[in-house]
């Protein structure tokens, strides 16, 4: 695309819109303002003009300016006076001339256009760039209302902590990595993301969705905003969204009718667990004989687990380690005296267990030994012991309520 014959016709330049939608109300808060220019009839994407380096920046911001001034005098006609318009810059545009933004929305906030109706996408590889002064210049967009939003978060997983000092107000993140075959490679990434977008009280946005499946996991992972070609394609009017609402509804329902009896089965094995291991306190006679106890433990819980040991209120481990190798429990003393305090939350789930009197299931997470996932169940034996029933992953991958 040559960008000499792009600037000669740029009356040739429209905006395209695509809707985004919300969780809320599955109704559009904004829409996507994407370049097209008409080529012997047809209509092609300016992407390439953007992200060309040969391009010279002037002409990437001139041709910016246009689009915005079309698309907020086109929304004026069209649309009502509350919908968002995501504008995506390059960092190198915004360091080359960070006034410019400002001076092309002035005339239009003069004749009664909002500033905080814009939202400012940047990538998160712009990072790369001069991140003090970058992140300097948004922090004054802010002042005016600009929204910001990062885009392509989690693809520099390193990033993390640039995103806490910019808070921005977005976390847009690509639906094709909840596409990948080994989706769990991604779970952490995005359990970080989300976790830290609570902290920041930032929305989480995901993109480019092209099917049921990656609207559920979108869903799943914390999404609020929704956009893609399974909602609605990009267009250059605002057609009317009536279908796609309903779509979102009537998957939703299902998403949450599908949540709902995952917990509901996840807690029937809590409960089940927890009624076991109440039968066979009658069996537990102190510290003194803690191997014995466990040795009987193995029977009732032999399909579920490969490992099992007793602690102490204050983390210590009282008992051997009963270890299942080969459909056999191999005895391991060695192991006694080892503290697990350490852990994350493992003191809180001793003094839960303690007050509630109620068996526990921990997240689903990776054991250092074995490096398979694991659950553990715990159980409070006493106001001072508690036994821990690890959970193989096995017989968890064929629960999927366990997955969860």
């Amino acid at each position: 695309m040559d960008p000499i014959d792009v600037m000669e016709q740029i009356d040739k330049v429209k905006p395209s819109f695509q809707p985004i939608f919300t969780a809320i109300k599955y109704d559009v808060i904004g829409y996507e303002v994407l370049g097209r220019i008409e080529e012997e009839g047809e209509y092609e994407s300016l992407g390439p003009f953007f992200v060309d380096p040969q391009v010279p920046e002037e002409f990437k911001l001139e041709l910016d300016d246009y689009l915005l001034t079309q698309a907020v005098q086109q929304l004026w006609k069209e649309q009502d006076d509350k919908s968002l318009l995501f504008i995506n810059r390059s960092a190198q545009q915004l360091m080359w001339n960070g006034e410019q933004l400002i001076q092309t929305l002035s005339p239009l906030v003069e004749q009664g256009f909002s500033y905080n109706r814009i939202v400012l996408e940047i990538t998160e590889h712009d990072f790369d760039e001069d991140f003090e002064s970058l992140a300097h210049l948004l922090l004054y967009y802010k002042t005016f209302g600009i929204q910001i939003a990062v885009d392509h978060v989690g693809a520099k997983s390193s990033n993390l902590d640039r995103l806490r000092q910019l808070e921005p107000h977005i976390l847009k993140i690509d639906s094709k990595i909840l596409h990948d075959a080994d989706l769990s490679s991604h779970h952490d990434i995005l359990y970080s993301i989300s976790m830290l977008a609570k902290r920041i009280g930032a929305a989480l946005l995901f993109e480019n969705i092209e099917d049921d499946i990656q609207l559920y996991y979108a869903w799943k992972h914390g999404g609020r905003y929704y956009q893609g070609f399974y909602l609605k394609k990009p267009c250059f009017s605002f057609p009317p969204t009536q279908n796609t609402a309903t779509l979102m509804k009537n998957q939703f329902d299902g998403f949450i009718r599908r949540e709902k009896k995952l917990i509901e089965d996840r807690i029937a094995f809590i409960l089940n667990w927890d009624q076991r291991m109440r039968g066979l306190l009658d069996h537990w006679e102190g510290a003194k004989k803690v191997d014995a106890f466990i040795e009987r433990v193995t029977h009732y819980f032999d399909e579920e687990s490969f490992r099992m040991y007793v602690c102490n209120s204050d983390g210590q481990q009282i008992s051997s380690n009963f270890r299942k190798y080969n459909n056999e429990w191999v005895k391991q003393p060695e192991i006694i005296g080892t503290n697990w305090a350490f852990r994350p939350y493992f003191l809180e789930n001793i003094v839960q267990m303690r007050t509630w009197n109620k068996g526990r299931l921990s997240d689903l997470y990776s054991d250092i030994d074995t490096r398979a996932m694991v659950r553990t169940f715990s159980f409070p034996l006493s106001d001072h012991f508690s036994i821990f029933i690890d959970i193989q992953y096995a017989y968890i991958f064929e629960h999927e309520c366990l997955l969860i």
